[in-house]
C-alpha cells in the first residue's frame, strides 16, 4: 500500500487520505466561515448604537408627522365601516360582542367554575377579560399591520409622503379592544370590590410596553408583505389558533407540563402577563414577563424600523 500510495504521489496524484483530510479541512474552514458570517450578523442585529438610532429616527419621524400620523389613526377608524348602516357603532360593538360571547362560552356553557383561592384570587370572568383584552388588541395589530401598505399604495407611491406613520395608525387604531376591555375590567372591579388596586398606577407602562413592541412588529409585518403577500393570510390564521395559545382563559399550571414551554415561549404571553398583574391579580405575580416586555419592545422596535427602513425604497416598485 505504501508503495501504491509513493507511485501515486511520484505521479502528481494525491492518495485518498490526503483528500479526505483536505475536504475535513475545507468543511472545518466552511464551519468557521460560516459561524463568523451568523456571529457578525447577530452582532449587526443587535448593535446598541445601531438599534438606539432607529429608535431616536423613529420616535423623531413620528413626533415631527404627529398631525399626520392623527389623521391617519382617525382615516383608519372611520373607513374601516365607511358606508355600513351601523358605521362607527362597529368600533365599540366588536369587541364588545366578543367579551360577551368568550365570557358566556366559558362561564356559562361551559360552566367554568373556580373557587377564590391564592391562585385565582378573584372571579374567572375578571380574568377572561383581563387576558382577552389585551389580545384582541394583538390579533387586531397584527392582521392591520401587514395591510398598512399595500392598502395605501397610492400614499406609499408619493416620494414626499412619510410611510412610517401608516403602520403607527395600524396598531394604534388597533388599541380600542384594549381601552373598552380595560374600561369594563376598571368598571367591574369598582362594583364588585368597591375600590381600585394600587398596582393601577403601572397600568400605563404596561400599556406604553405593549404598543411599543406591536409598532416594531407592525413596522416588520408592513415592510416584508408587499414582497411576500401570503403573509396577511399566515397571521390570519395564527391569530385564530392564538387565543387558546395565551393565559387567556388559563393559568399556566394547568397546562401540561410537556406543553406548557409553548407558553412560554409564545412572546404575546408576557404582554398578557403584565396585564393580568395590573387588573386582575393585583400584585406583580409575573416580574419576568416586565424584563421580557421590556427587552421586547424596544429591541423589537429598533430591529423592526430598521428592517422597514432598509426595505422602504423598494416598497413602491412592487405596489
Amino acid at each position: 500500500m505504501e508503495t501504491d500510495a509513493r507511485a501515486a504521489f511520484d505521479r502528481g496524484q494525491k492518495p485518498a487520505y490526503v483528500l479526505v483530510d483536505s475536504l475535513r479541512a475545507e468543511k472545518g474552514e466552511f464551519r468557521m466561515i460560516a459561524l463568523l458570517h451568523v456571529r457578525s450578523a447577530i452582532g449587526a442585529l443587535l448593535a446598541p448604537r445601531a438599534n438606539w438610532g432607529a429608535i431616536r429616527q423613529c420616535a423623531t419621524t413620528l413626533w415631527k408627522h404627529r398631525r399626520l400620523s392623527l389623521e391617519i389613526v382617525k382615516r383608519d377608524l372611520g373607513g374601516q365601516y365607511a358606508g355600513q348602516v351601523f358605521g362607527s357603532f362597529w368600533i365599540l360593538g366588536h369587541p364588545l360582542i366578543l367579551f360577551v360571547v368568550y365570557t358566556v362560552l366559558f362561564g356559562y356553557i361551559m360552566r367554568v367554575r373556580l373557587e377564590q383561592n391564592v391562585e385565582m384570587p378573584r372571579d374567572y370572568t375578571t380574568y377572561i377579560l383581563t387576558g382577552l383584552a389585551p389580545w384582541l388588541s394583538i390579533q387586531l395589530g397584527l392582521t392591520r399591520s401587514p395591510n398598512a401598505l399595500l392598502a395605501q399604495a397610492n400614499l406609499v407611491k408619493q416620494v414626499v409622503f412619510p410611510i412610517e406613520v401608516l403602520p403607527f395608525g395600524a396598531i394604534v387604531a388597533a388599541t380600542i379592544p384594549l381601552a373598552i376591555g380595560i374600561v369594563v375590567v376598571v368598571f367591574r372591579t369598582l362594583v364588585l370590590d368597591g375600590s381600585l388596586p394600587p398596582m393601577l398606577l403601572l397600568l400605563p407602562v404596561a400599556a406604553a410596553l405593549h404598543i411599543i413592541a406591536m409598532l416594531g412588529l407592525g413596522y416588520l409585518l408592513a415592510a416584508i408583505t408587499p414582497f411576500f403577500r401570503d403573509i396577511k393570510d399566515i397571521i390570519a390564521v395564527l391569530t385564530v389558533i392564538g387565543v387558546y395559545l395565551v393565559p387567556a382563559f388559563y393559568l399556566p399550571s394547568w397546562v401540561p407540563s410537556v406543553l406548557r414551554i409553548w407558553l412560554y415561549l409564545n412572546p404575546f404571553s408576557y404582554i398578557i402577563w403584565m396585564y393580568q398583574d395590573v387588573l386582575y391579580f393585583g400584585e406583580i405575580r409575573h416580574p419576568w414577563a416586565w424584563g421580557v416586555s421590556f427587552a421586547m419592545a424596544f429591541v423589537g422596535l429598533a430591529l423592526g424600523f430598521r428592517a422597514f427602513r432598509r426595505l422602504k425604497p423598494f416598497v413602491a416598485n412592487v405596489l
